[in-house]
C-alpha cells in the first residue's frame, strides 16, 4: 500500500498493491495495520456505505457537523471524479478543492480527513462507490456544500450541454458564504 498527499492538507491517495496474473487479480482494499503504517493515522471505522449511481449523477457535497466522520473512499465498478473541499478555517489548503478519478480499474481510494465537504460524479454509465466511515451517519447534522458554487469553482468533466443528475437535497446546497465551516 502507498500514500501519496493532495493538495488539500491531510487528504491522502492510497493505492494498494494489486497482485495479477491470466487469471485475475488480488488486492488488499484495506489493511488496518499497512494504512497506519503508510498515512501515520490510527482510525476506527465503525460504518461501511455501498452506492450504486447512473452516469452524470452528482452526489454532495456532503459533510456532518455532528458525528463528524473521516472517509476512506474506493470504486469497486466503473468510475467517478471524486471530489474534497477543505472546510476547516484553521487549514493552509482552507477554501481549495481536489479531484481525481477513481475507479474499479485504477484502485485508488482517497482518505478523507473529518471536517471535509465530499462529493462525486459518476463518469461510466453506473458505479458503484464503497467508503468506510470514521463515525456514524447523523441525517440530522448533514450539511451540503453547493457543488456549482463560483468561489469554489470546481472543474466537474461534464459535457456540453449535460446537467448532473442530482436529488433535491444536492440541488439546495448552501453558497460557500452560507455553509457552516469548521
Amino acid at each position: 500500500m502507498q500514500a501519496t498527499p493532495t493538495v488539500i492538507h491531510d487528504a491522502l491517495v492510497i493505492e494498494p498493491k494489486v497482485f495479477g496474473d491470466e487469471r485475475g487479480w488480488f488486492t488488499e482494499s484495506f489493511n488496518a495495520a499497512d494504512f497506519a503504517t503508510v498515512t501515520g493515522l490510527n482510525v476506527e471505522f465503525v460504518q461501511d456505505n455501498h452506492s450504486f449511481s447512473y452516469q452524470w449523477t452528482l452526489r454532495g457535497l456532503h459533510y456532518q457537523l455532528e458525528k463528524i466522520q473521516g472517509k476512506l473512499v474506493r470504486v469497486v465498478a466503473g468510475s467517478v471524479f471524486d471530489v474534497v473541499v477543505d472546510i476547516r478555517k484553521d487549514s493552509p489548503t482552507y477554501g481549495k478543492w481536489v479531484g481525481l478519478e477513481l475507479s474499479a480499474e485504477n484502485h485508488r481510494q482517497i482518505w478523507i480527513p473529518p471536517k471535509l465537504a465530499h462529493g462525486f460524479l459518476v463518469l461510466s454509465d453506473t458505479a458503484e462507490f464503497l467508503y468506510k466511515t470514521t463515525n456514524y451517519y447523523h441525517p440530522q447534522s448533514e450539511a451540503c456544500l453547493a457543488w456549482n458554487d463560483p468561489n469554489v469553482a470546481i472543474e466537474w468533466p461534464l459535457p456540453v450541454g449535460i446537467a448532473p443528475n442530482m436529488n433535491a437535497k444536492d440541488l439546495a446546497g448552501l453558497s460557500w458564504e452560507k455553509a457552516p465551516k469548521f
